[in-house]
């Protein structure tokens, strides 16, 4: 078993920055990718970006390619979504999740999932 805790999230106004932390614990030898996903009110769950827990990789969703980097620290079983450019349309409860599947961006080989943070942005 795997527990992922988000924190981070807040209110920022349009063009603003935010970093969001998920950290780790239990069965982390297991995972193979971490991912993160957000959830607007009245829509589905969308991929944001994964990243390999080991060896090299990552990936993005076009909406945020160029925008926001996903960061890791082995040593302190986290990973970081950096947000940059916000744009309200970014609003949504961001979730963190891991895989014991490598390379993917689908909901479903995600496993475990955090409880999510609230992110707002404002024009």
């Amino acid at each position: 078993q795997v527990q992922l805790v988000e924190s981070g999230g807040g209110l920022v106004q349009a063009g603003g920055s935010l970093r969001l932390s998920c950290a780790a614990s239990g069965r982390t030898s297991t995972i193979r990718t971490m991912g993160w996903f957000r959830q607007a009110p009245g829509k589905e769950r969308e991929f944001v970006g994964w990243v390999n827990w080991i060896g090299e990789g990552t990936s993005y969703a076009g909406s945020v390619k160029g925008r926001f980097t996903i960061s890791r620290d082995h040593a302190k079983n986290t990973v970081h979504l950096h947000m940059n450019s916000l744009k309200p349309e970014d609003t949504a409860v961001y979730y963190c999740a891991a895989s014991i599947i490598a390379y993917t961006s689908r909901t479903q080989d995600y496993g475990y999932w955090g409880q999510g943070t609230q992110v707002t942005v404002s024009s």
